[in-house]
């Protein structure tokens, strides 16, 4: 099966709730998919650059290629941004973590968007 075709599960963990899992194909961003299935989660630009959709993943593997605005240190403390991240494995992302990444970039001396 073409990279493409396939479809991983996403796993959200979000604080004082319930893990919940769904689909999500290989060629969509992740946090498409998951407000396609119904989930409310933070977002703002699309684009990569903002960090208002930040995660942390817990597992998997994700192509952050389509990112404005991505550091190679934000992938290795493992931060992604749902609004541009495809999965290449299934995923656990605990989610809602703007502050977390915006500390992050702060403490390296990265970009950090306003507001």
């Amino acid at each position: 099966m073409a990279e493409a075709e396939r479809s991983y599960t996403i796993t959200l963990v979000t604080r004082g709730e319930a893990e919940r899992s769904f689909p999500c194909p290989a060629s969509e961003f992740v946090l498409q998919a998951a407000l396609d299935h119904g989930f409310d989660l933070p977002y703002s630009c699309l684009q990569g650059w903002c960090i208002t959709c930040a995660g942390r993943l817990l597992e998997g593997e994700v192509d952050q290629s389509a990112s404005r605005r991505f550091y190679a240190e934000d992938a290795s403390e493992r931060f992604v941004l749902l609004c541009t991240a495809r999965p290449r494995r299934d995923l656990r992302i605990e989610t809602h973590q703007k502050e977390a990444m915006r500390a992050h970039r702060i403490a390296r001396g990265l970009a950090v968007p306003l507001g």
